[in-house]
């Protein structure tokens, strides 16, 4: 297991933690198996981790819209773009899970155009990329070129605001020196028992 610290920022101890953040985390813990590092490495300013993690669920857990796939795949790709090894590494795992695939978030972090993904994620993916990297030249075509594969304005609006807040996390990983729980390299490609009992014992 890494012994690289996972922020250059300081991290609370989990009692140092605020009550409400501590059993977010430990409902977190008791679902996975394991406290992704985010978590952690927030968790020095209560008040913006409290913001962070809002708005994170009211994008990625919403009902409807995108699928839960199409979320995680715009999060690795314009991660990628950004090369950002946290959020790559942990919404990779998670993008391995929801589609059920164990090729498919490697492929979309190296080139998406060349990923196994139909027409309309590929138009998904992008437009996500662009606005991640060159936003001054989204237009109406792009757009219009969205509703042209099925997107509704709802799902627009959606697949630019979870590229908008990753562009965020991102940042915040970068600044942070981020790295990835050991856990998540395995998540999605061998099956759950197999892959923590690999990390227990690398450790």
């Amino acid at each position: 297991m890494s012994e690289t610290p996972i922020s250059r920022f300081p991290v609370p101890q989990l009692e140092d933690i605020p009550a409400d953040i501590r059993e977010r985390i430990e409902e977190v813990r008791a679902k996975t198996g394991f406290v992704p590092n985010v978590f952690l490495a927030l968790a020095h300013r209560p008040e913006e981790w409290r913001a962070f993690f809002a708005y994170h669920d009211a994008l990625m857990e919403r009902e409807g819209g995108l699928s839960q796939a199409d979320r995680e795949l715009i999060v690795v790709a314009t991660s990628a773009a950004n090369r950002c090894l946290y959020c790559v590494v942990a919404h990779g795992a998670l993008a391995r899970i929801r589609t059920r695939n164990p090729r498919i978030a490697d492929q979309v972090a190296i080139d998406w155009r060349m990923a196994e993904l139909d027409a309309r994620q590929k138009a998904m993916l992008e437009f996500a990329v662009l606005l991640s990297t060159r936003p001054a030249e989204v237009s109406g075509e792009h757009i219009e070129r969205l509703r042209q594969h099925g997107f509704s304005e709802s799902d627009i609006w959606e697949i630019g605001a979870i590229t908008a807040f990753f562009a965020l996390s991102n940042r915040l990983a970068h600044l942070a020196a981020m790295r990835p729980n050991d856990e998540f390299y395995l998540m999605g490609r061998v099956p759950k028992d197999v892959y923590a009992e690999l990390v227990t014992s690398s450790g």
